[in-house]
């Protein structure tokens, strides 16, 4: 019996996981008073805003890479007209979503989950709690709704920095008029497209800061502690992002 055990041990393990996650996530949503507005402005800032670089410049070089492979392939078949449409439709429903909440995990994940960790190993929060501070209304809610409301933002500006980027190069490189590129961009991109692609960046936006704070709540002590709670951190944001992109693909479409 002891095979059947250990499966019984690791099913209960995951769906305990799985059950303390939702409800972490759900009161961490939900504890809006009091509502801490210094707090929540600094974490738009710090996930929002200081994320745009590295958002904006994966999404460009992503779209000029993306231009010159399909113009490559497409030239096989005498399709290299459809370079822009493939571009724009690739940008905005796939990899404007999925590499922006990857770059936003490694960026964001990783900072959250440090930071409250530290703050555990401290003490920190055990003197929120002797202050009569809620650490899920000061710590996690402010971050939650940050990333909710900001990626979703930093993926429609990576869509359009990536569909820049395959004008850049299918007017420089691959023989495109700047007018053509654009119509053709624009030719085969439907709503459902955008707000789906901005759909998937609210979700990636929860994933990565419930992951931060998660691990960051559940941080071990001292330096190794915080160190694990980080790379778990990253590494669960990660996974879970393209497991949710592949979940939301198949309803969306």
């Amino acid at each position: 019996m002891n095979p059947v055990r250990l499966i019984g041990r690791a099913a209960l393990r995951v769906t305990r996981g799985i059950g303390g996650v939702t409800l972490f996530t759900i009161r961490g949503l939900f504890g809006l008073r009091p509502f801490y507005g210094r707090a929540f402005a600094a974490q738009l800032l710090q996930i929002g805003w200081l994320s745009l670089p590295v958002v904006g410049l994966t999404a460009l070089f992503t779209g000029a890479a993306l231009a010159l492979q399909i113009h490559s392939g497409g030239a096989r078949f005498q399709a290299s007209d459809v370079v822009p449409a493939i571009v724009a439709i690739g940008m905005v429903r796939e990899l404007g979503p999925v590499l922006g909440g990857l770059m936003v995990a490694a960026r964001v994940a990783s900072s959250i989950a440090a930071e409250i960790g530290t703050m555990k190993v401290t003490e920190q929060i055990d003197a929120l709690v002797t202050l009569s501070t809620d650490p899920m209304r000061w710590l996690v809610t402010p971050r939650l709704w940050a990333g909710l409301l900001t990626v979703p933002l930093l993926v429609a500006v990576g869509d359009v920095v990536g569909i820049m980027g395959g004008w850049l190069v299918g007017t420089q490189s691959l023989g495109f008029t700047s007018a053509d590129y654009i119509s053709n961009s624009g030719a085969y991109l439907e709503n459902w497209d955008i707000v789906s692609g901005l759909l998937k960046g609210a979700a990636f936006g929860l994933i990565v800061t419930v992951s931060g704070c998660w691990f960051g709540m559940r941080s071990g002590r001292g330096a190794a502690g915080v160190g694990r709670a980080t790379k778990s951190a990253v590494v669960a944001a990660a996974v879970a992002i393209l497991a949710a992109n592949f979940l939301l693909t198949g309803v969306f479409f």
